[in-house]
């Protein structure tokens, strides 16, 4: 028995170990950046434009490119992909073609950004001749997000107690019914949370919209989702590895990183925040 205990106490210990660990880095990580980065932000540098080739000025054309951008997908990945979790948990049968989908969705999610990039300049850009815009590069980065969606929303489906299903059928309620009162209020706290984190992933990406809408340099803001625009990951790619003079636009990279990091960090917030709150609402 004590043995037993021993060997739990080193578990949980390692377990603690691990978790300092990462989150040593972390706070690391976000000092480093928020130390280097934290002299220039300023309003200009967040409602200005860049000057005299990024090496003056701000980077509001790339907020708002990424902030464009981020919609599309949203409103791609979003819907679609709840609609084709509740399908697959609710009405698709167990046969194996539903566990071969199923498969393909997981394996899409480890497929690498910049693979999705390159279908997105084929599909989007070529084919259907969208060109390089923001609606090609949020479609791409939608595509990108999907299998995350499906996959979070699927998960929070299956966490609903088949008790809340077989209850409302027995009182004559349709299938949709069903899903509609019984299931989604409580599941769509789960679906919203995975939804967010997904497109907090699809914000930060810089190898799909290089290629199929981002700009190197654009001193002005998108007027349709037909053109080009900045975007905050591909405009710190610039700054830091392919800018002409490199060591005077340093400063910038750190702040242009820092304002993407509390962005990802914003989104991540609220995804907690909706679903701690849409819980309390609806508990059972």
């Amino acid at each position: 028995m004590k043995k037993k205990k021993f060997t739990q106490f080193l578990g949980f210990l390692l377990l603690r170990a691990c978790l300092y660990f990462v989150l040593a880095v972390l706070l690391l990580f976000i000092y480093d950046i928020g130390k280097k980065g934290g002299g220039v932000i300023s309003l200009e540098f967040l409602t200005q434009p860049p000057r005299r080739g990024m090496t003056e000025g701000g980077i509001f054309p790339a907020i708002m490119g990424t902030f464009l951008v981020t919609m599309v997908t949203a409103a791609l990945a979003i819907p679609l992909g709840m609609f084709a979790a509740i399908y697959l948990n609710e009405y698709a049968k167990q046969t194996r073609l539903t566990r071969i989908i199923r498969l393909s969705i997981r394996n899409l999610s480890g497929v690498p950004s910049i693979v999705f990039g390159l279908f997105g300049v084929i599909l989007f850009v070529n084919v259907l001749r969208f060109g390089t815009s923001i609606l090609s590069a949020g479609l791409t980065l939608g595509l990108l997000t999907l299998p995350w969606t499906i996959t979070a929303s699927e998960e929070a489906l299956k966490t609903i107690p088949n008790s809340y299903r077989e209850g409302a059928l027995a009182l004559g309620a349709s299938k949709w019914q069903t899903i509609r009162t019984n299931v989604l209020p409580y599941a769509i706290p789960g679906m919203l949370t995975g939804a967010v984190l997904g497109l907090a992933r699809a914000a930060g990406e810089t190898a799909p919209i290089m290629f199929t809408g981002a700009a190197f340099y654009l001193p002005y803001l998108p007027k349709s989702l037909s053109d080009q625009f900045m975007a905050l990951p591909y405009h710190l790619y610039i700054l830091a590895t392919q800018h002409h003079a490199i060591q005077q636009v340093r400063p910038l990279a750190y702040g242009t990183a820092l304002v993407l990091l509390v962005l990802v960090l914003g989104i991540n917030t609220a995804s907690i925040i909706i679903r701690y709150r849409m819980r309390r609402k609806r508990r059972w």
